[in-house]
């Protein structure tokens, strides 16, 4: 499924979704942003190093998929937003929602997505 319209789908299942982005492996945002009218809590300079570390810690994380299996989806419950993570073949979905999002059933809609 092409960047733009997962992110776009990822976006219409809830208006507390401030951010749905595909960030690729050298922490470049691919597609997808900011929800229209909304700004970032964070400076762009902010949004790059968010990027990398995310990334990396993507990346980290497959250690243990023989083990553990893989990733489906990491969540950070942050005192501003709600961070999101979805590790794909080679790019990382990521969503920022606002606290008030039903965290225990956007994750699992997102990954049906993503199965499409």
């Amino acid at each position: 499924m092409e960047y733009e319209k997962i992110c776009k789908k990822v976006m219409e299942l809830d208006p507390k979704i401030r951010f749905a982005g595909l960030i690729n492996e050298k922490g470049r945002l691919i597609g997808g942003g900011m929800r229209e009218g909304l700004k970032s809590l964070e400076d762009s300079r902010d949004d790059e190093m968010l990027y990398m570390e995310l990334v990396l810690r993507a990346k980290m994380r497959r250690e243990f998929d023989k083990v553990l299996g893989p990733v489906q989806f990491a969540m950070s419950y942050r005192e501003k937003v709600i961070i999101m993570s979805f590790p794909l073949k080679d790019s990382v979905l990521l969503i920022s929602a606002e606290k008030g999002v039903n965290f225990s059933e956007i994750p699992f809609k997102v990954l049906k997505i993503l199965s499409h």
